[in-house]
């Protein structure tokens, strides 16, 4: 791995080996750095964005598209919450202004939610967990007998009770990472796809000279590191630990039949949930695989006996797709989000576990805010990419 260099003038003075000078550049073209790269246009930042692949070709490809934070978050509210459900708050405008940006549309279903208990101690956290969102205005109500099999009819009778947000929404993930791409295209933003590895040939405090594999060198003021899980790789190059780690997420899908499934279906062994293009996706299983992308016997078995235990009728049905993705986990769960010190010219946006797709608003924002020097409108220190130091 290249170690970062001082270089005096170097970055300031005419290379005749680098490709292309951009004010901006981002490392990785997944659902956080298009984002970021959409709304940094937006703004007028002039933005290139290298990916070593293909845009969307990992986590986010792969990725079941929920927005379900009230759901996924049952610990007691912290910062990262906040960041959660403001992003959730700005998905509505989001989704809009992508779609019309892009003239691209994509599934984004404002389905709500039930988070399902099955015995009475479920049934009590989900109250205790009912009692601290009340206090951040969560739109929530403890659903039980006939009114929850209204909710969802085909639901297994084993369940007692179940917690229903009606803000909790998803979207088809490949179809919004297309039209994010489309969006970031329309506004000029560059994209410099299958680069091969890229490496951080020299940085400066007013600069950096990234090298790629396959499509020559570049220069940039400011880069944002959103490399997902290979964002440990940099690690050498930036002199900060930066402990994200692949976390193999399995998922499996049913065609779906005359029965209908209307919400997110969230229990304490997974989810279940019905997209437009009919199917029924069951996930995830999940376990450490370092980059391995295939799918395991155990893990998938684990998924189809679940989702029959949820819904009855998927007992006639075997999964007819099944896939992987790495999600970008870090030590303590929680992205990394932030400006080196030591470094002002790279900014780093990793580690977004499973929530790369609900957070992908507000870190645009966020981030957005960090390139241009202002101070986001929500608390990022918990989230400091020094942390691990």
């Amino acid at each position: 791995m290249t170690t970062a260099t001082k270089t005096g003038s170097r970055l300031s003075s005419p290379l005749a080996n680098v490709s292309s000078h951009s004010p901006l550049m981002i490392v990785g073209g997944g659902v956080i750095g298009l984002s970021i790269a959409f709304e940094c246009a937006k703004r007028g930042i002039k933005v290139t964005v290298v990916e070593k692949g293909i845009c969307g070709g990992q986590a986010t490809g792969a990725a079941a598209g929920m927005l379900a934070p009230y759901s996924e978050i049952g610990e007691d509210p912290d910062d990262f919450f906040t960041l959660c459900q403001q992003s959730l708050k700005l998905y509505p405008d989001w989704q809009q202004e992508v779609r019309t940006v892009s003239g691209q549309d994509f599934e984004y279903s404002e389905s709500g939610s039930l988070h399902l208990a099955f015995h009475e101690a479920d049934e009590l956290a989900l109250e205790s967990r009912l009692e601290w969102q009340k206090d951040w205005h969560v739109q929530a109500e403890i659903v039980r007998g006939e009114a929850l099999f209204r909710l969802e009819p085909h639901l297994t009778k084993a369940a007692v009770a179940a917690v229903y947000y009606p803000d909790e929404h998803h979207l088809y993930a490949p179809d919004y990472v297309k039209a994010l791409q489309t969006a970031c295209q329309k506004l000029g933003v560059n994209l410099v796809q299958e680069a091969g590895e890229v490496r951080f040939k020299a940085i400066e405090q007013d600069g950096v000279l990234l090298v790629t594999e396959q499509k020559g060198m570049f220069s940039t003021d400011q880069c944002v590191l959103s490399s997902g899980a290979w964002t440990s790789f940099f690690e050498g190059d930036v002199h900060v630990r930066l402990p994200v780690v692949p976390i193999r997420g399995q998922i499996c899908a049913y065609q779906q039949g005359q029965e209908k499934i209307k919400h997110i279906i969230f229990s304490s062994q997974g989810y279940v949930l019905a997209k437009g293009n009919g199917t029924i996706v069951c996930g995830a299983s999940e376990d450490i695989a370092g980059f391995d992308t295939s799918t395991t016997e155990k893990g998938i078995d684990r998924l189809v006996k679940w989702s029959r235990h949820l819904f009855p009728f998927l007992k006639e049905k075997d999964p007819f797709h099944r896939w992987a993705g790495l999600r970008p986990a870090t030590q303590d769960g929680y992205p990394l989000l932030g400006r080196l010190r030591h470094m002002p010219s790279v900014i780093v946006a990793s580690g977004h576990y499973r929530n790369g797709i609900l957070l992908s608003p507000v870190t645009a924002k966020v981030i957005a805010d960090v390139v241009e020097g202002r101070q986001p409108n929500v608390k990022i220190d918990m989230f400091d990419p020094h942390r691990f130091q």
